[in-house]
């Protein structure tokens, strides 16, 4: 039977060098898997910086790049996680002509019921922000599309875990 393939996020914490991100992108790139996206910020450890990576692939394959990237040096741990272990949002932002908020009461009406937020309005354009999970943006993009986007953005996943990480333990340890 084959393995069945499953998104999967990767949490890695590690010092933040030069060059580690082209070396975590290549260990995917090399088993032609494909990052669906990528965030990546400081951690809630002094000093640690935290990538989340959202790919498509087995968990066979999921462990096995896990080892690849725990051997770079500057890499401290990493994990994987289901959806299902997460609580996870993406952030986008879109950019639209002015005179539609004001002529279009359709465009008001998608705005409150998608909970969006205006975060600017001028006389040329007007600026939406969105938190939420994909599909929700994935919705109010193509309900946006139809009056004109001028400009679109969305971040990479980020996200928590719903059990206790281990990493904290582990570097208390590690500093002792």
């Amino acid at each position: 039977m084959e393995a069945s393939i499953k998104q999967f996020t990767v949490s890695v914490y590690a010092e933040n060098n030069v060059g580690l991100l082209n070396r975590i992108s290549a260990i995917f790139q090399r088993r032609h898997i494909n990052i669906e996206s990528m965030n990546i910020s400081v951690s809630e450890i002094e000093g640690v910086s935290r990538f989340i990576i959202l790919v498509n692939m087995t968990e066979v394959n999921v462990k096995k790049i896990i080892g690849q990237i725990e051997k770079q040096i500057e890499v401290i741990k990493a994990f994987y996680h289901t959806d299902e272990e997460t609580i996870y949002l993406e952030s986008c932002m879109f950019k639209i002509k002015s005179d539609l908020l004001f002529e279009e009461r359709q465009i008001q009406n998608i705005i409150k019921e998608s909970d969006a937020r205006i975060v600017t309005v001028n006389r040329e354009f007007f600026v939406l922000e969105k938190s939420g999970r994909r599909h929700e943006i994935e919705l109010l993009h193509r309900e946006l599309s139809a009056f004109g986007i001028m400009q679109f953005v969305r971040s990479g996943r980020i996200s928590i875990t719903k059990d206790k990480m281990k990493i904290t333990e582990l570097l208390t340890e590690f500093k002792n």
